[in-house]
């Protein structure tokens, strides 16, 4: 309770709770209801400016760009939390690796991590579209292996400080398994890290979505999706350009706002950060009359 207070006593934290919690409650929302069906064309009101009932314009094909930014919300949640657990299994699997196992594993391990660092999340995500297509799970995957591994990376030297602390070796000689301690004790005490990591990685997995569905390797075109609707919407920028703003204005906060979580999480979960306070200012001698 006492991270979550230091949370929410940053502006940037309040932001960053904000912007996600209305990502998903717009998500949620647009499960049972949008202004318009966002599959519908309607020729007739094509590149309709803001108004009533069409409060964000409509796009070439008549559509609701309103609905589409909703429907698309649902898409980046799906995104978001679908590559935030890949990360989580594969960093906190490749962590355990490099921390709890025999030295040669152990090195293995870190070898491992650091060539796969190297590649970049949208190379991964190329080369596997390569393969298997472009579709939301390559989305997923690509980013959830290419942020799993840079979560190990910062994940495996806490664990490696925490195995040598008091209470585990007391749990160790209490009879506490090596797969014991990981869960009661090494674990809890590397989480602030790890969550900070993982609202990274969320981050990364929408820009990486948007910038995939962008370029054809993400979501299929008749999927909603805000990096569809964007890579559709460009072509008429220079007569239309207000239509280009909303998803990119969507993208753009929401990659924003979980980056600011992110930085506020880590703030908020190192304890030398939360009880620093300002030096002591020099006094300055009064003048003498």
């Amino acid at each position: 309770m006492s991270t979550l207070r230091r949370l929410l006593a940053l502006g940037t934290g309040r932001f960053g709770i904000l912007v996600a919690g209305l990502v998903v409650l717009i998500a949620l929302i647009s499960l049972v209801w949008t202004p318009f069906d966002p599959g519908v064309v309607d020729v007739r009101n094509r590149w309709a400016d803001p108004s009533w009932p069409h409060v964000l314009g409509t796009d070439n094909s008549g559509r609701d760009i309103a609905s589409l930014l909703m429907a698309g919300a649902r898409t980046t949640v799906v995104v978001a939390v679908g590559a935030g657990i890949v990360a989580s299994l594969l960093g906190i699997a490749l962590a355990a690796l490099g921390a709890l196992t025999a030295r040669w594993v152990r090195e293995s391990v870190a070898v491992l991590v650091d060539i796969l660092v190297a590649f970049p999340v949208l190379i991964i995500a190329m080369m596997i579209s390569a393969v298997w297509g472009g579709s939301l799970a390559v989305v997923i995957w690509s980013v959830g292996i290419g942020f799993g591994v840079n979560v190990a990376r910062v994940t495996r030297p806490e664990l490696r400080r925490v195995l040598h602390s008091d209470f585990v070796l007391a749990g160790r000689a209490g009879g506490l398994s090596t797969w014991q301690n990981l869960t009661r004790h090494l674990l809890p005490n590397v989480a602030p890290v790890f969550i900070v990591q993982l609202s990274w990685a969320m981050a990364v997995a929408v820009l990486a979505e948007a910038g995939l569905s962008y370029l054809g390797f993400g979501a299929p075109v008749t999927q909603p999706s805000w990096g569809v609707l964007l890579s559709d919407l460009q072509a008429y920028i220079a007569v239309h350009p207000l239509t280009v703003v909303w998803p990119g204005l969507a993208i753009t906060l929401t990659v924003l706002g979980l980056n600011l979580l992110g930085d506020a999480l880590r703030e908020a979960a190192d304890p030398t950060l939360a009880e620093r306070t300002p030096s002591a200012r020099t006094p300055v001698p009064g003048v003498v009359a």
